[in-house]
């Protein structure tokens, strides 16, 4: 492995900014069913904080992400490429070599604390989920959520886990001081493409279970409908199932994004393409002719679709710079009593 090339950033590397080196890292593994045939890289990182370059089109400047490789093994996941950096192969190799920053929530503390920070927005599970099965043993999140907290440093995550739950009290906690934005990503509601696409996954069902719990808790919490699977999970039935089920589950947001193939994931996925639907690969081949991305003629149709069905069931589309606000739950109010107005919070 390679590990003088990881990089502070998960977005980019240069030859210079390693992340930490061969002699910080302890290799494991664990004899038990759910990590079987997984293998983790323990090391202690530099850096992580990391600061997006200019030219993605993230809608955030900062992430931290405890975790490198995904168990979630999602057939499509465009961080895939970034396993090549360590020599490590963007397929399986992805999905069971999972490299874990076991000083995060110490490193995360001290970086926020220096006089350079500004106090920018955190986003989390940009790269890879940070509630992935890895999460369940490490416990890196509530650190991290902890050293946010005490600063009151604004941060968002999205996430495919059911563990994010374990840390409702801490997010709780921290949206009282804080703007916390929530998104949990369900991209279709089919259980057969699910098995097949996002094998390591909880099932969808249980990830909008996520949605509710986070309400009845006040955090409010969108759906980001991704990826919209072209040819598999875009038919009009599909979409409207699945938005029906993200505005049962009262989701304060649902917005779709079609699946991009970036290099790294596009061989990848491919290679299951040809294996499980090998009647779409010249269809793929066609629409994602010009690059990683779908045409812009299908992503506004797909977006046009899932907006209509979204305001036909009472939710909209998240939109860019307008924060969620969400009311925390407030103590009844004796009878007679005076109406007050509600304390809101920011949720991104």
């Amino acid at each position: 492995m390679r590990w003088e090339n990881l990089t502070g950033s998960d977005h980019a590397r240069t030859a210079d900014t390693a992340l930490f080196g061969a002699d910080a890292v302890t290799t494991r593994t664990f004899d038990m069913p759910e990590f079987r045939g997984i293998t983790f890289h323990e090391v202690r990182a530099r850096s992580i904080l990391n600061r997006v370059p200019g030219a993605s089109r993230m809608p955030f400047e900062w992430t931290v992400n405890p975790y490198r490789g995904c168990t979630h093994a999602c057939v499509y996941c465009f961080a895939r490429k970034t396993h090549s950096y360590l020599d490590l192969d963007t397929g399986l190799g992805f999905d069971s070599q999972i490299v874990v920053k076991v000083n995060a929530p110490e490193l995360l503390r001290r970086q926020l604390a220096s006089r350079r920070w500004q106090g920018e927005h955190v986003a989390m599970g940009t790269n890879v989920d940070c509630y992935q099965r890895a999460e369940g043993r490490y416990r890196l999140m509530p650190g991290i959520i902890e050293a946010l907290t005490e600063r009151a440093n604004p941060f968002s995550i999205l996430t495919k886990g059911t563990l994010i739950l374990r840390d409702l009290d801490l997010l709780t906690r921290a949206a009282r001081v804080t703007d916390v934005g929530i998104s949990v990503s369900v991209g279709f509601t089919d259980t057969d493409l699910w098995r097949t696409v996002e094998p390591g996954t909880p099932a969808p069902e249980r990830r909008l279970e996520v949605v509710r719990a986070l309400g009845e808790r006040g955090i409010g919490c969108g759906v980001l409908m991704a990826p919209v699977i072209p040819f598999l999970g875009d038919e009009p039935a599909q979409l409207r199932a699945t938005v029906r089920a993200i505005a049962a589950a009262g989701a304060t947001s649902v917005t779709p994004l079609v699946l991009h193939l970036r290099p790294g994931a596009r061989e990848w996925f491919m290679v299951w393409l040809q294996q499980h639907h090998p009647h779409l690969v010249r269809r793929y081949e066609r629409l994602y002719a010009d690059g990683a991305y779908a045409p812009k003629w299908y992503q506004r149709r797909i977006t046009r679709q899932v907006h209509d069905l979204a305001r036909e069931y009472g939710i909209g589309p998240a939109r860019a710079g307008m924060p969620r606000r969400i009311a925390e739950p407030q103590p009844a109010r004796p009878a007679g009593s005076a109406a007050t107005e509600p304390v809101q919070l920011s949720l991104l």
